[in-house]
Order: C-alpha cells, then structure tokens, then sequence
C-alpha cells in the first residue's frame, strides 16, 4: 500500500512539474494568479458570460510568450512598468497607475518588463464566454518585437 502510495506521488509531482514547463518557453517569465472567477448575468456575443480577474507578476527582464485572450481584456498596472503592443500596434510603455485595454480576440504580441530591477504586476480583467476552456490562448506562430 505505501508502495503504491509513493509511486502515484511521484508520478503526480512528476505529471504537475511537466504541465508547467509545458506553459512557459524560456522567455515566459510571468507568474498568474487567479484572484476570481464569477458568472456575470451580460452576454459577451450572445453567450453566457464570466468575468475572471488575475494578478500577473513579471520579473525583471521578464516576458511572455505571444498570445490572444478568449474576450475583451482590461488592465492596470499596479507596480513597475510595462510594454504592451497587440497585432501590429507600436510599443506602448505603461507606469504604475495607467491602464489599458484589449479587444477580444487580437494577438498580444508584446508582454514585457523593460525594468532589469524591478517587479511588474498587473491586474487584468477578462471576460469571457462561460465555455471557455482557457482565458489566455498561446500564438503558434506571432511575431515578435
């Protein structure tokens, strides 16, 4: 029985420490914490909608991979700076305080911390249909700045 026991354990710690590998390249520095996820009676294109909020920490020189949101985004930036473009937009540096916003569906294709000290955090809100399996889906092939 503690035989058994140990080997799911393993193979469980071993399967976690995969999927997040899985989720970040090397250049995916960002840590996402799901603050709320709550049902919302407004439709978002005439499905049910949520409203999930998450907090997003960048190390310093950090960034993250190109990808799209599953509905519109609306941030804030609550520490550090913070690059942002979507599709083929300039770069666009936001402080502490200032905040932005992201129609449904674009490529975000620059996520970054410009600072080599300090700490970026955002504070994002995203809606999105009830069916949505992820809120934030990866870009195969997007380019980069």
């Amino acid at each position: 029985m503690n035989r058994t026991f140990l080997a799911l354990a393993v193979c469980a710690a071993v399967g976690i420490g995969g999927m997040a590998l899985a989720r970040h390249d090397e250049k995916d520095t960002a840590k996402v914490t799901d603050l709320s996820r709550r049902d919302i009676v407004e439709k978002l294109d005439g499905k049910d909608a949520r409203v999930t909020v998450e907090e997003v920490a960048i190390e310093p020189g950090g960034r993250v991979a190109p990808h799209r949101h599953t509905g519109p985004v609306f941030g804030y930036v609550l520490e550090g700076e913070y690059e942002h473009a979507l599709d083929d937009d300039p770069v666009t540096t936001y402080k502490a305080g200032d905040t932005f916003y992201e129609p449904s569906g674009c490529v975000h294709r620059v996520t970054r911390n410009p600072s080599a000290r300090q700490k970026t955090r955002l504070l994002a809100v995203i809606l999105h249909p009830r069916d949505a399996e992820k809120v934030t889906v990866p870009e195969g092939a997007a380019k980069t700045d």
